[in-house]
């Protein structure tokens, strides 16, 4: 992180060595998308996986006989990254961002039980009530979603 005198935080370089994905979003099983966050520049950019065992529990019936993970769960493990990158922010920490909307998405790959989704997210412009970010999902290289991720923060109670 650098500051200016006077001027508010920049948190421009990448941390590798990371707290696990629930210490810092408040996802968790059988909800918890993401398996490893590898890098994050705070409030920024994060790049990590979901490791997909093949027990959980859609693929029984998302489809009998060809198990396939459903396209929205690749956009919410993009998300889950993404909150990831913006809840490690001070400022942030603790707060509740919940979907405002997802655009663009394509989807190009079938991924299936066993595979490593790799993830990757940068954020947009954020504010202190929404923001944006884009992600993209591969495996082995080949990408298999990408999208477009807006965000609004829950109001505090």
């Amino acid at each position: 992180m650098s500051q200016t005198s006077g001027e508010a935080p920049v948190y421009d370089e990448p941390m590798t060595d990371l707290p696990p994905p629930e210490a810092v979003i408040p996802h968790r099983d059988p909800f918890l998308l993401l398996t490893e966050v590898s890098e994050v520049t705070v409030g920024e950019r994060a790049v990590g996986y979901w490791q997909l065992t093949g027990a959980e529990p859609f693929f029984a019936g998302h489809f009998p006989g060809r198990p396939t993970l459903p396209g929205v769960l690749m956009c919410e493990s993009i998300a889950q990254l993404g909150a990831y990158a913006l809840l490690s922010r001070p400022d942030f920490a603790g707060r509740l961002a919940l979907f405002g909307g997802l655009d663009g998405v394509r989807f190009r790959r079938q991924v299936l039980p066993g595979e490593r989704l790799d993830l990757e997210v940068e954020l947009g412009r954020v504010s202190a009530r929404a923001g944006r970010g884009s992600g993209r999902a591969s495996v082995d290289g080949e990408e298999a979603c990408r999208c477009d991720l807006l965000f609004v923060f829950v109001q505090d109670a």
